[in-house]
Order: C-alpha cells, then structure tokens, then sequence
C-alpha cells in the first residue's frame, strides 16, 4: 500500500489563526527581526562600557521614540500632505527642531530637554547602565512596529526614574492630560459636526495649506519642549557643543528617514481616523493638540505623556463625531460603537507600554523598588 504524501507546505489552513498570524507576521518583517536581534545583541556587549552605551542609548531612544511619537504631531501633517516631496516635509520639521532645541541649550545652560530633566528623580545622569535600560528603546521600536501607540515617556523616563513618586506625577499629569483632551475635544468635534460641518466641505481653499503647515510646525515645536527629555534621558543633564551637535544632527537625519518612511507602520492608527487626510480636519487636530500641550508646559516642569493626551484627543474627536452626525439612531449607535472601540484599543495598547514600564522601573532602580516595598 502506498504511504500518503506529506503535504510540507506550511498554509492558513493547516495552522491555527494565530499560529498562522505568527509565522506570517515573522515572514513578512524577516529583515526588522534580524536588525532587532542585532540590537540586543549590541546592547548586551556594549552596556559595561558607559559612554559607548550612553550614545547607543540615545540613538536607540531618538529614533524609536520619534518614531512611535510621529503620529502625534506629524502624523496628521504626513497623511494631509501624502502628495509632497517627502524632503520638502523633512526640511520644514528639522529645522523646527534643530531651532527649538538650540533655544533650549542656550536658555538653560546645556539642557535640552526644557528643564522636563531637573526635577527630582530625573536630575541625575546616568553613571552607568544596565541592560535593561538600553532594551527599553528596543522594546519601544517592537511596540511600534506593531502600530502600539505607546507612551515614550513612561517606558523611556521610568526607566531611569530613581524615586516612585516621580513615577506617580508623571502618570497623575498625564492622566489627567487624556481626560482634558477627551473633554475638549467632545466639545470642541462635536460643535464642528453639528454647527460647522457644511462650510468644510469641498475642496479646500488654498490658505488651508498654508494654515496647516503652521499649526503642525507649531505643535512640533512644542511637543520637542515635552517630549525631548525621553531622547536626551541617556546624556548628560548639560550638553557641550559637541555633544548639542551629535544629539540634534543624528535626530535631524531620522527625522529625515522617518519623512522617507512615510512615517512606518505606526502611521496607520492616524490615517485609519475619520478625515485626518483633509488638510482642514488635520489642521484643527493640531490646533487643539497644540493648545492642550502648550497649557500643560505652562503648568509644570514634570515630564507628561503627549501620547496619552494624543489618544485621548483622538477618541473623543471620534465619539463627538459619531454623536453630532444627524442619522437615524441605529446608525448613529454603530457610529458610536466603531467610535468607542477605537478609543479602547487606543488606551489598551497604551496601558500595555504603561505596565511594561513600571515592570522595568521595579526591576531596575533600587530607590523605586525600595519604596514600594517599603509601601507595602
């Protein structure tokens, strides 16, 4: 009798979905796999070695945190402006930045993090490093690679976080930021939906362009003035001349990969929300995100995650949205449910970085383990 033929081929209908999902996922992104696993590699060899690993670290931490945080404050300026050359869109942000750090350098003597590094538990450089603190941008460029909006802030400060109550004003500032960005925008989308809706219609008027570039170049310079902290977390407190140069002019040449990529995968979670493509919806997104960022600058110098205000931004622009469109109530209950669930899955994945971080905060410093066993 003749033995069956072993079918060898490997195909949806011989794993389990999720088996399936596994090796398709690990076929497809081969090539990051490899680079994630050098990586590691380098960062296991190199983390005895301070100063090698403190700009290993940094560059880790620039590109990655960049990266994941691009749809926040770029991310509506890439989907709006999909049909420009990607250099022209490089340029006007890096000089942004290159300019808004510089200021920061001079004005407070070296720190180019606005002063997001003085407070206690951030205020004292790094001496020296473990492994797990040079993993965290490693896991932030995994997180992101699978479309994570998760907050750099937590999984990048918390790391080098020497007392649990920084840990906790970080987190009450910025959960506090979700819910007033979750607020206004509520107000601020439904308003437009209900009252505005109809004078957006159409093709956009050319000074729509030219407003948009400057609301976007706006909150970038101001999101840089919360969020350069989770890069320059990995250098000195007070930069030298050289080192400025190195930190602005590696970050100026991601972004330009950043432009080039289109803004990766993560990019997908802006361009999914409702019109974020029309220059005019995009315009008004950074407008409010702005606004929201600048105020919270104002109110302290304790470091926030911009992505929590970001998602809650988002999901109550969407919820707003779904509640002011005049339809029947079904369809308006489906509205709301699809409106719903992507502010879920917004805080779900966020709230995973969330407990990555704190996992690696415990593990790593000794003053925040202490004081929460001391708590308890």
């Amino acid at each position: 009798m003749a033995k069956k033929k072993i079918d060898q081929n490997i195909n949806q209908d011989k794993l389990s979905k999720g088996a399936y999902s596994l090796f398709d996922f690990t076929k497809k992104e081969k090539s990051f796999l490899i680079v994630i696993c050098v990586l590691i590699s380098i960062a296991g060899l190199i983390t005895p070695y301070t100063y090698a690993a403190m700009w290993f670290g940094f560059a880790l931490a620039a590109y990655s945190a960049i990266a994941n945080d691009s749809i926040q404050t770029i991310g509506t300026f890439i989907a709006s402006n999909h049909n420009k050359k990607w250099y022209w869109l490089w340029l006007f942000m890096g000089v942004i930045f290159v300019g808004t750090v510089t200021y920061s350098w001079f004005t407070f003597n070296g720190d180019v993090s606005y002063q997001r590094l003085s407070v206690p538990g951030l205020d004292k450089a790094p001496t020296s490093f473990v492994f797990l603190q040079l993993a965290a941008p490693i896991v932030l460029l995994i997180m992101t690679r699978l479309r994570m909006p998760v907050s750099t802030t937590f999984l990048l400060l918390n790391v080098f976080t020497y007392k649990a109550g920084t840990i906790v004003s970080v987190m009450f500032k910025s959960f506090v930021g979700y819910l007033l960005a979750f607020s206004i925008a509520i107000a601020v989308w439904f308003i437009l939906e209900r009252f505005v809706k109809n004078y957006l219609k159409g093709k956009p008027a050319p000074y729509w362009i030219y407003l948009q570039w400057i609301t976007s170049g706006t909150l970038w310079a101001v999101w840089i003035m919360q969020d350069a902290a989770n890069i320059a977390v990995f250098l000195p407190r007070q930069l030298n001349a050289v080192e400025f140069s190195v930190y602005a002019g590696f970050v100026f040449i991601g972004l330009g990969f950043l432009f080039y990529m289109k803004g990766d995968k993560i990019q997908g979670i802006v361009n999914e929300k409702s019109s974020v493509t029309d220059v005019r919806a995009a315009t008004i997104v950074d407008f409010v995100y702005a606004i929201i960022l600048f105020y919270f600058k104002l109110y302290s110098h304790v470091p926030m995650s911009t992505t929590w205000v970001f998602i809650g931004l988002l999901g109550g622009r969407e919820i707003a949205i779904a509640l002011g469109k005049h339809a029947k109530a079904e369809k308006r209950n489906a509205w709301l449910f699809r409106a719903f669930k992507m502010a879920r899955n917004d805080v779900s994945k966020a709230f995973i970085g969330l407990v990555v971080s704190l996992i690696l905060a415990f593990i790593i410093n000794d003053g925040v383990r202490n004081e929460i066993l001391d708590f308890f």
